[in-house]
């Protein structure tokens, strides 16, 4: 039998959570999949297709309940878009699920042209992203993926904090009518604040905290550790802004140049490449209006990564509360020195 995995979470980080009124959700895999079959039961347009992923999906009880709304490809990631295109092109509404590093990489022509030339309303859902495969290595990493589908145009890209965000961007991308790309990871998520999915919408971020000292600016599931860090530097005197940005395209550009007028310094924080994911695209926005802050992005670096669990490579890479509460402490420290 296998030990379990280590926790995301240090003592500390467990306690600010606590402070906060956290409550540990599921992973948002699983909310992504009770809320396809859901919306499913009454649309039969809904499809799910998978390529040998209907487990590692959690698209089993999908299967059981709707086996003809169900259509499994295969370890064959082209087929798996083409397919998808082909039935958003007939009417239907495909929701094409696989992991992320094989979606984005094996499957990108078919994602550019079969999905994103064609102007279908499929939607492309990137399982297991990040780091999730953990110890599998960087053939099972998803570190580009944001980078890979930020130059393909017509394509909206999320990556949702929690439960409450995963339910939400699936309606808003079932209601769609262009193409959208969903990054889900495998561990389970803290509820967060400010969960009213009835204002969720694409390219608008979700604030989790207001400050003016420091702005985190967070996406997928590096949004519970930015909060977190935000508690830790409260009780430094350090008020820190924390921004959901759960649509890294469109980007919401307001709320980015928002964060650079109002506070001292931003950190981006992503479970992706450093190069051509979030970090790059608030840099380029800010850059671009003539705001300047302190600024870092949080993310791997352009290196080998680490062998280990999410949780041994977060750490590694310093996405933790603790880590990025000393990066916000160096980036304003660099800032008085200025």
């Amino acid at each position: 039998m296998s030990a379990p995995a280590p926790s995301m979470f240090s003592p500390a980080a467990r306690a600010a959570a606590d402070r906060l009124g956290l409550t540990m959700g599921r992973a948002n895999l699983e909310a992504f999949a009770d809320t396809v079959l859901e919306l499913a039961r009454d649309d039969r347009r809904i499809m799910a297709v998978t390529s040998d992923s209907r487990g590692s999906g959690k698209l089993g009880p999908f299967g059981q309940a709707l086996p003809d709304q169900l259509v499994e490809v295969g370890i064959a990631e082209q087929n798996l878009v083409g397919i998808a295109a082909g039935l958003a092109a007939c009417g239907k509404k495909p929701f094409a699920t696989s992991p992320a590093c094989f979606l984005a990489a094996r499957a990108l022509e078919q994602v550019k042209n079969d999905v994103c030339y064609s102007d279908v309303p499929a939607v492309l859902v990137g399982i297991s992203a990040g780091v999730s495969y953990g110890a599998l290595g960087s053939t099972h990493h998803s570190l580009h993926d944001f980078a890979a589908l930020r130059a393909i145009h017509n394509l909206t890209i999320a990556a949702p904090a929690d439960n409450a965000e995963t339910r939400a961007a699936v309606r808003a991308a079932a209601a769609a009518s262009k193409p959208v790309y969903l990054r889900f990871g495998k561990a389970a998520m803290f509820d967060l604040p400010a969960g009213d999915a009835d204002a969720f919408a694409f390219g608008r971020a979700r604030r989790l905290r207001d400050g003016r000292d420091a702005a985190i600016l967070a996406t997928g599931e590096t949004a519970v550790h930015a909060l977190l860090a935000a508690e830790h530097l409260a009780g430094q005197g350090i008020a820190c802004r924390v921004e959901s940005v759960h649509t890294v395209k469109p980007l919401d550009v307001e709320a980015v140049l928002a964060a650079g007028r109002d506070c001292g310094a931003v950190l981006t924080v992503e479970e992706h490449s450093v190069h051509g994911g979030l970090g790059e695209a608030c840099a380029a926005v800010l850059l671009q209006a003539g705001v300047q802050v302190a600024f870092a992005i949080a993310g791997l670096p352009d290196a080998d990564t680490v062998t280990g669990s999410q949780a041994d490579i977060f750490r590694h890479y310093g996405i933790t509360m603790e880590g990025l509460a000393d990066r916000i402490v160096t980036l304003l420290s660099r800032r008085r020195q200025r």
